[in-house]
């Protein structure tokens, strides 16, 4: 795989020439013209064969659209709702009613921080208990009213510091599993970019689930599996492929319901066409959901996940 820096260094280069053909009346058209074609074609070198890894870290990338930039452009009208009624707000999960071309829906979103600040604010994402309680009260409002929810997953996992234990993330997160079997409304889970255990499944046990193309979704990262299966951290690679935690894994093996392409070096090279993608699939998939009738739809639901996975049962 190309170095990204290089990538990097080229589109850099192509934006100053774009600048200096604008401002000097110099025609730079075909020296811009030649850098296009050369940066997309060690685009295309470099991201044909992803590993398992590198979609990791592309999941992962710092410049990665987060939920607040596509609920800006999915959605109109967005009104966040804050709070748990029992121990205040988690800014690691937005929670709103919004319109989906005209259409209420009701919206879930992990954030994660662009700054260090923001960082701490939002738990690097990773929602504690009030959050999950929050979640709670946005899918019992969305069944109350008939709304249509919408979840975008983007978390390492939920927050494992002792405030969550003391105010039993468990249970918060059994809750809300629970509730989003049962509940009446159509439901999609989007995995934006880390789906990371119960963390994620907390707020993605849906009817569709969708994820982008470079985004990862299993129940524990690369380093926490090479860690406890290896004792070596640097097994990380190894341990990526093994969990089959990629979009098209998952697809194979019946997890998700739909992969959303990407541009070549991922959703921020060009977010306006990732998102344009989600979008259409979204509509599609209400679109499907609604020809069900609610009972229909919790009855799939339940075949669904109870088929997932393997199991026998043990005698005695």
């Amino acid at each position: 795989m190309n170095d990204e820096r290089t990538l990097d260094l080229l589109e850099t280069k192509i934006r100053e020439l774009r600048e200096l053909n604008k401002t000097d009346g110099i025609d730079l058209s075909s020296e811009i013209e030649r850098l296009e074609k050369k940066l997309e074609a060690m685009r295309e070198e470099a991201y044909a064969n992803l590993s398992d890894w590198e979609r990791v870290k592309l999941a992962r990338h710092a410049q990665r659209p987060y939920a607040l930039d596509y609920i800006g452009t999915l959605f109109t009208d967005f009104f966040e709702l804050h709070g748990d009624r029992i121990a205040g707000d988690d800014r690691a999960l937005l929670t709103g009613l919004a319109r989906l071309e005209g259409r209420s829906v009701a919206v879930i979103g992990q954030q994660k921080g662009r700054s260090t600040q923001e960082n701490k604010e939002r738990y690097f994402g990773m929602t504690r208990p009030q959050g999950y309680r929050k979640a709670r009260r946005i899918l019992e409002l969305a069944d109350r009213f008939g709304f249509p929810v919408i979840s975008l997953v983007d978390t390492p996992g939920a927050y494992p510091g002792l405030e969550s234990e003391e105010m039993n993330i468990g249970g918060a997160i059994a809750e809300n599993l629970l509730l989003m079997a049962r509940i009446r409304v159509p439901t999609i889970a989007v995995v934006i970019g880390e789906g990371g255990s119960g963390g994620a499944l907390a707020v993605a046990l849906a009817d569709r689930v969708l994820m982008l193309e470079n985004a990862v979704y299993s129940v524990i990262s690369p380093e926490g599996a090479a860690a406890i299966l290896w004792k070596e951290k640097e097994r990380t690679k190894e341990a990526a492929a093994a969990l089959r935690l990629t979009a098209p894994h998952l697809l194979e093996l019946g997890v998700i319901d739909e992969v959303i392409p990407e541009p070549l070096g991922g959703a921020h090279k060009d977010f306006e066409a990732t998102s344009a993608a989600l979008k259409a699939s979204l509509l599609q998939q209400l679109g499907d959901l609604d020809a069900l009738s609610a009972e229909d739809r919790i009855k799939a639901r339940t075949v669904r996940y109870r088929g997932m996975g393997r199991y026998r049962t043990l005698p005695g």
